[in-house]
Parts: structure tokens; C-alpha cells; sequence
């Protein structure tokens, strides 16, 4: 992993952060097919790096991701149906990367979140926005439709929310996305490198195994009553956490106030 000044993706592994910044400033960070490439084997080689706790998903320059790249568009118009469900099917590969890491992905928003950008915020488990952040899902004005990123949006705002954003393509500000669950958090711009720092600092408060745990159960949870296999699932998750070495270590710590041998 890496990347140089001027590649469309930098990518920084430091204290068991996995900083992932997309780099094409001059385009609003819009994404075409090579750094469509480039973050799905970024989340695919992070996915397996050990050191990794958390990752943060941001952009470079004045947005965070203006979508698809209007150039990239116009060559996919071009294209026969194979090439397009290819082009569509490396997009969805890239997302489910992004939404199947194991440890908790942040999302650094700030200005314009638009098409796909919308995709990735909620494809991350966390989102931080600038005060000032525009999001829109603006498909459906060219005639197009929100496809691929559409079931971390719906997974992520649910239905109801998703429905009008998706046939109205209206922009919407920090307060409306926070409103309808696709950000958790508004601070003033200068603030957003702070908010992130204290949000990688309440994750390492908690237990590493946990967390891949929680993602896990969320996804697994999600959408379904309460039934036998419900019951039967969320049963043995809690007794499989009690019972290991960082459920134990956790607990003893707690009574003997004590920090956690992760924390130390």
C-alpha cells in the first residue's frame, strides 16, 4: 500500500489507522475506473493487515466525492451492455470491499457528496461531516439511476428516505443527511480533523475482536425479526465474546479497575 503525491489515491497505515484519501482534486475526487480499481485492492489489502484497526475514507481538495467522473460517463455511453454491467459490477465490488472490512471504516465528509459519494458515506460505519456539506443523489436528473450504491443507502437512511432522495435528485444539506441517518455528526470545518481523532479515540477504547463482532452482527441482524434463528445468533455471539480471551481480559480489567491490556 501507498501511493504518490499525484495518484489518484494515497493511502497512509500509521497507529493502526488506515488513512485512505481519494486524490483528484481538480475533479471533485469523481471516480472513474482506475480509482474505482485502486480503492477496491486498497479495502481488499487492508481488510487483511492485522496492524489495522480503523479506517478513514476522505477526500483531498474542496469535496469529497462528486461521483462518477463526467468523462468516464461519456466513454461508458459509448459501451455495448457488457462492458457497462462490467463497469457497474467493478463499482459494486468496491463498495461491498469498502462495507466488508473487518474493523470500523469513518468517513471524512466535507463539501460536495454527490452520486456515488453518497454510496461510499454509507457504505462506511461512521460518517463526520463539515458544517456545509451537500449531499444529492442527482441520477435520476440524467436519466440515469442510483443502482449500485443503492442498498447502502437504503440500508443506511431505510426506504422511506432513500425513495425521495433517489426520484427527486434535490440537494440536501449536513442537517437533513444527519436528520435521516446518513451522517452521524456536524462540526465547523476546522473541527473535522478533531471530531475524526476523537472518534479513532473512542474506538480504542473498545475491544478489537468485539468490533469485527458488532459489524458483523449488524449485517447479519439487519432487517430481520426476532425469531428462533435470530435468537439462536445473537445468543452464541455474546457467549462466544464472554468466552474469549478479550471478553475476559475486558471483564477482569473492569473489576479490578483497571485498563484493558489493549488500552495499555
Amino acid at each position: 500500500m501507498g501511493g504518490v503525491p499525484d495518484s489518484p489515491l494515497l493511502i497512509d497505515v500509521a497507529d493502526g489507522v488506515a488513512r485512505v484519501t481519494l486524490n483528484r482534486p481538480a475533479r471533485h475526487n469523481a471516480f472513474d475506473e482506475i480509482l474505482i480499481g485502486k480503492l477496491h485492492d486498497a479495502f481488499l489489502a487492508i481488510s487483511g493487515d492485522a496492524t489495522v484497526r480503523a479506517v478513514v475514507l476522505a477526500g483531498s481538495g474542496p469535496s469529497f466525492s462528486a461521483g462518477a467522473d463526467l468523462e468516464w460517463m461519456q466513454r461508458a455511453a459509448s459501451h455495448g451492455p457488457e462492458q457497462n454491467r462490467a463497469d457497474a459490477l467493478a463499482l459494486g465490488r468496491m463498495l461491498k470491499a469498502l462495507a466488508d472490512l473487518p474493523m470500523p471504516a469513518i468517513a471524512r465528509v466535507h463539501g460536495s457528496v454527490f452520486g456515488g459519494g453518497v454510496g461510499l458515506v454509507a457504505a462506511c460505519d461512521i460518517a463526520v461531516a463539515a458544517e456545509g456539506s451537500v449531499f444529492s443523489l442527482s441520477e435520476v436528473r440524467l436519466g440515469l439511476v442510483p443502482a449500485v450504491i443503492s442498498p447502502y443507502v437504503i440500508a443506511a437512511v431505510g426506504a422511506r428516505a432513500a425513495g425521495p432522495l433517489m426520484l427527486l435528485g434535490r440537494r440536501i444539506g449536513a442537517d437533513e443527511a444527519r436528520r435521516i441517518g446518513l451522517i452521524h455528526e456536524i462540526v465547523p470545518p476546522a473541527g473535522l480533523d478533531a471530531a475524526i481523532a476523537a472518534v479513532l479515540g473512542d474506538l480504542a477504547q473498545g475491544g478489537r475482536r468485539a468490533q469485527v463482532e458488532i459489524k458483523r452482527l449488524v449485517r447479519r441482524v439487519q432487517g430481520r425479526g426476532v425469531d428462533d434463528d435470530v435468537l439462536a445468533l445473537t445468543a452464541a455471539s455474546i457467549a462466544e465474546a464472554r468466552a474469549s480471551e478479550e471478553g475476559r481480559e475486558g471483564v477482569a480489567a473492569f473489576l479490578a479497575k483497571r485498563a484493558p491490556t489493549w488500552r495499555s
